[in-house]
């Protein structure tokens, strides 16, 4: 920001003040070796005392370059990109960029006016006498003060929004968006478009209304004469929508060719508003003195149309001689006196009465309270008797004045609410206005209050002049076809006619200029990535193809033809708007950003609390499905935007609540470790890097991503050698690698590098500060060492048995996949198979629920779960399998039981040759220091002795054979995994020290207290073995057998699950225990070891 505005001062005048920024930021220190470059700072900062800032000045530049900037800044025009972004943008495209005209526009004609002609609309003109009629001088009263109320708590809060800093041209989309975040503001900027587009479709109707009931008749291209009912609506809405196309494809065409003519023109239009204003308001002080002659005449108390009689009688007196009228021959077959006639023609008088008694006549305490009708309903007088007899049936209707539609209170509301949009109009002119935080507020606030004021005069004044019927006679019926509003002024109801025409006509090219402007704001943004196409316009900028779109969205309001169905559409969609506008100003309010220091200082976090509430208490008043429809156009926006759209960081309120709440949550998670119930594993996964950054086992985030599915806490970390000042960098590649992996991944989490002297420090780092207070890693998830065997990747197995001893002091499970290239990506099925687990020892439950949350992704959702465990000599494996399968059901787990009996056996002579193997490999990586090649020659001859040496084990032990049942069989290749068991697996012989379990407390190397000779045959006693750790022998013992049989069983299985034994407790036995899991696992395609943390992970208990 600081940089954009620096240049903009750069481009003025070439001042002094702009010497300094352009250069390259050096990377010496303070005194620079190049004497050339001394004496270029010492004369660029001679005088100016800012020699010790010279390093600095092209990121931080001189206050006089920002202030001069600042200064100089405008606001940029409507549908501009974020106004940092464009600046850079205009520079780089027109270095030679013109002089920006000052905007001049003040409060009066910058803000007040517009928002005064935008307020006032076809609402006043067409519906708020009907308004008044039919819900009462109360009832509207509460709908009017309900609604202004709602507006001008709506202008509070957004006049703290538009004086918090700079707002530049965009109004009140961009107030929203960048308080709200992008999410918010593209929902609701899409709101505020919908509704300013049927707004204009709403005009668009009330024009034509206007012009074919009150102007011109005979213009209707489906005629009306003669019809009744449904027949005589639908030729009315017909004609609504022909003349509706027709307007509206001309308004669109103005608002092609030329935006300045509309804006021209705009003057006018508002002339003709306060004009038919001051018109109402002269005629209304007209009928206290003289009121004017509309008679109504009415039958009974039933109001008649005018157009179906010529006198209010039914017979007259022309020269002594009684003469039907026009009227009784509308409810007689025939002009004679004696004709058959309708029976309430008969049983009622026909009376006239005055229209407009005037101000002084009292009419005000019969219109004070509603009177609802249904649809077809005749308007009645109040008050006036009427003789109906209930036998005979109703004729003749079409003679009365009818209810058009079904109206209650909360229609009325709906209806009536346009009437008070358009507070955003001021807002959405701030790159015009030459103060835009004063103006603002005083302007939008001034125009909400007058506005207020004349429609709560309005409703009293209406009904203290007109008579109730004439008030609920929705098109002038029975005063002639006048515009009911029309026959209050003065001096003519023409002035109105003509006033309310052709302010529509103006409305309407208002919204159809505003809304694709307002889509081009949103389009130029990027936050929603289909609308990107209307952003383009014509190379003067004006929106081609949003205008396009915008009269293609305002033609279905067309269609729907009824003012009154469309006016609640609307109404919604500003309703949403105000709602976050207010919702905006509250979450600022509340959060107490740093930055929020409105200079309109009347607002406070509870009135745009009530103004949220009253928004959101009117969309469900006006119509809940409407509303409903609404919050769902706005949410699945909302959640468009979330997963495809652009990623924005606008110092959103949203942003902030967020940090609160995670904050909050924090606290809460540091009261206790979680309970069992609501414990998963919540992983650090540790992933290398190569000499690009690049993560060399991407399948690790894969298997993250099947075992979270999402839910809880991942945090992806690796470490970079080096120091962090020289190696920053490196860092930040890695860490975008990362970022950039987790979202092919689809993992939610966080990356986390840091840099360290040397890699095992930086991972123990890791594994001791990851997460934040309560929010910490509980499980660790590495990947087995590859190629450990070879000396060049010593350090690597020693680290990895480093982190296994970390993650068991920190009481953290363990998870270490071995041949991790084989596990299936993200987009990989199995439509087959089993998940096997070799339950050998508890660890809490982990190997229970990992198959568990594994099962939930798509890759593993196919797959069987089965249970292995082993049973010793002197366990009963039938009992062992009920209480297994019982354990499974408390625990809500589907999986098959098997246990395996591995009886006590004496040791092979293989377990002997592949320990003896092991120890002198160690012995040698320990006690010389060869090159590669060597090293890899020494190791090749010591496996050749040991495969010589069991050969002759096997002639040997073929021709001293014991017995038929008990013969030696030795493998012709020690890389197999066969166990050559010199005694067979049935023999019973008391336990031995070549039990499966090692005595607790032994270490790996410990050989204390051990009987050399134990568990060994005396027939196949080789000397070489006499002297090897008996510990490490029956180790190797158990990890031979083990993996016989676990290869016997689970050969064919997706995923074998493990336990982990754990790490030696002195570093002399490390390649030992390598070897050892080595030997667990070899022959086995995918293994998954596991160390629990020592807590219990899974509980029966609901």
């Amino acid at each position: 920001m600081l940089n954009n505005m620096t240049t903009d001062g750069e481009e003025g005048e070439g001042s002094p003040n702009n010497q300094g920024d352009g250069n390259p930021k050096e990377s010496s220190p303070f005194i620079n070796s190049i004497a050339s470059c001394d004496v270029e700072k010492s004369q660029q900062y001679d005088g100016k005392n800012m020699a010790l800032f010279e390093e600095e000045m092209d990121t931080s530049p001189m206050v006089s370059s920002l202030l001069s900037s600042l200064a100089n800044y405008s606001n940029l025009p409507t549908g501009s990109k974020e106004h940092e972004e464009a600046e850079n943008n205009e520079e780089g495209a027109r270095p030679s960029k013109k002089t920006v005209k000052a905007p001049q526009l003040g409060t009066l004609m910058g803000v007040y006016l517009p928002c005064i002609q935008n307020i006032f609309g076809v609402i006043l003109f067409l519906r708020m006498t009907w308004m008044v009629g039919i819900g009462g001088v109360l009832g509207s009263f509460i709908i009017v003060f309900m609604c202004c109320s709602t507006t001008m708590l709506t202008a509070i809060s957004m006049s703290a929004i538009a004086t918090n800093g700079v707002v530049p041209a965009g109004g009140s989309y961009y107030m929203i968006s960048r308080s709200l975040g992008p999410e918010f503001g593209g929902a609701v900027g899409i709101c505020f478009y919908l509704g300013t587009t049927f707004a204009g479709a709403m005009y668009i109707l009330g024009c034509i209304e206007i012009l074919l009931i009150y102007i011109i008749p005979q213009a209707a291209i489906f005629k009306i004469e003669g019809l009744e009912g449904l027949e005589a609506e639908a030729a009315l809405l017909n004609n609504m929508r022909v003349y509706g196309t027709i307007v509206l494809s001309l308004m669109a065409l103005v608002v092609f060719v030329g935006v300045k003519y509309v804006n021209k023109l705009a003057l006018v239009f508002l002339a003709c508003v306060i004009l038919s204003i001051v018109a109402v308001y002269a005629g209304v002080i007209k009928t206290a003195i003289d009121p004017p002659v509309f008679p109504v005449c009415l039958l009974g108390n039933r109001t008649l149309v005018s157009k179906g009689y010529d006198v209010c009688a039914k017979v007259i007196e022309i020269d002594n001689e009684t003469v039907t009228t026009k009227l009784w021959r509308s409810f007689c077959d025939s002009e004679n006196i004696n004709a058959t006639c309708d029976d309430y023609f008969n049983d009622n008088n026909v009376t006239e009465i005055q229209g407009i008694p005037g101000v002084t006549s009292g009419i005000l305490a019969e219109n004070l309270f509603g009177n609802y009708l249904e649809k077809g309903m005749i308007v009645e007088k109040r008050g006036l008797a009427s003789q109906v007899d209930p036998d005979s049936s109703a004729s003749a209707t079409n003679r009365f004045v009818l209810a058009d539609i079904t109206s209650f209170f909360t229609l009325l509301v709906g209806i009536y609410f346009p009437s008070v949009t358009g507070i955003m109009a001021g807002s959405n002119r701030s790159g015009d206005l030459r103060d835009a935080q004063k103006s603002i507020p005083i302007g939008t606030i001034a125009a909400i209050t007058t506005t207020s004021t004349v429609y709560i005069s309005c409703v009293v004044l209406f009904g203290a002049c007109i008579e109730g019927v004439v008030l609920r006679d929705k098109f002038g019926e029975g005063v002639n076809g006048n515009l009911v509003i029309g026959t209050l002024a003065w001096p003519s109801p023409w002035v109105i006619v003509f006033g309310s025409f052709f302010s529509t006509c103006g409305a309407g090219l208002q919204s159809l200029t505003g809304a694709p402007r307002l889509l081009q704001a949103i389009s130029r943004d990027g936050i929603i990535p289909f609308l990107r196409v209307f952003g383009h316009g014509k190379a003067n900028g004006e929106p081609t193809w949003a205008l396009l779109l915008t009269a293609s969205i305002c033609e279905i309001g067309i269609i729907i033809a009824s003012l009154d169905a469309v006016a609640p559409i609307l109404s919604m969609f500003f309703l949403m708007c105000y709602m976050f506008v207010n919702l905006a100003c509250a979450l600022q309010t509340l959060l107490r950003t740093p930055n929020w220091r409105p200079r309109f200082k009347f607002y406070h976090w509870a009135l745009s609390f009530l103004g949220m509430s009253l928004c959101l208490a009117l969309m469900f008043i006006c119509s809940w499905y409407y509303a409903m429809v609404a919050m769902g156009i706005a949410t699945c926006i909302y959640k468009y935007i979330e997963f495809c759209g652009a990623e924005k960081e606008w110092g959103d309120g949203i942003r902030g609540i967020s940090l609160s709440a995670a904050r909050f949550a924090l606290m809460r998670l540091e009261e206790g470790p979680p309970h069992t119930k609501n414990w998963r594993p919540q992983i650090l996964v540790l992933v290398s890097m190569d000499a690009e950054q690049n993560v060399e086992q991407p399948r690790l985030i894969s298997l993250t991503n099947q075992l979270k599915a999402g839910k809880g806490l991942t945090i992806v970390g690796t470490s970079v050698q080096g120091k962090f000042l020289d190696n920053y960098t490196e860092a930040q590649r890695a860490d975008q690698s990362l970022r950039k992996l987790m979202e092919t991944e689809k993992v939610k989490g966080f990356p986390q590098v840091v840099v360290s002297s040397n890699l095992r420090d930086g991972t123990s780092h890791l594994i001791q500060v990851g997460g934040l207070g309560g929010l910490k890693h509980n499980t660790v998830m590495v990947s087995w060492p590859r190629n450990w065997k070879q000396p060049e990747f010593q350090q690597q197995f020693r680290d990895f048995i480093e982190v296994v001893r970390e993650t068991t002091v920190a009481s953290l499970a363990l998870l270490v996949p071995k041949n991790i290239s084989s596990y299936p990506s993200n987009g990989e099925r199995f439509t087959e198979g089993h998940i096997d687990v070799w339950w050998i020892v508890h660890d809490g439950g982990m190997l229970m629920l990992l198959p568990f949350l594994l099962r939930q992704h798509k890759v593993w959702r196919k797959c069987k779960m089965r249970i292995f465990t082993v049973a010793q000599l002197d366990d009963n494996s039938i009992q062992m399998k009920k209480d297994v399968l019982t354990f499974l059901y408390h625990l809500r787990i589907d999986a098959q039981v098997e246990v395996v009996e591995m009886h006590d056996g004496d040791i092979s002579a293989y377990t002997y040759e592949k320990t003896l193997v092991m120890e002198q490999r160690s012995q040698i990586l320990k006690q010389m220091h060869l090159t590669k090649n060597e090293m890899e020659r020494e190791i090749q001859s010591i496996t050749d002795s040991s495969r010589g040496s069991i050969r002759r084990k096997k002639s040997l032990a073929s021709r001293s054979q014991h017995s038929t049942d008990e013969g030696a069989r030795v493998a012709e290749h020690p890389e197999e995994e066969q166990a050559q068991l010199i005694h067979s697996k049935n023999a019973s012989t008391p336990a031995s020290p070549t039990s499966l379990t090692a005595p607790a407390g032994s270490t790996w190397t410990d050989n204390k207290g051990k009987n050399p000779e134990a568990g060994k045959d005396p027939f196949s006693m080789k000397p070489e073995w006499e002297n090897l750790n008996q510990t490490d022998v029956r180790r190797m013992h158990t990890a031979l057998r083990l993996n016989e049989v676990i290869t016997k069983k689970s050969k064919e299985a997706k995923l074998i699950l493990l336990n982990m034994p754990g790490p030696p407790k002195n570093r002399r036995g490390e390649e030992n225990y390598m070897e050892f899991l080595e030997v667990l696992t070899e022959g086995l395609n995918r293994v998954l070891l596991v160390r629990g943390g020592g807590r219990e992970v899974i509980t029966i208990y609901s």
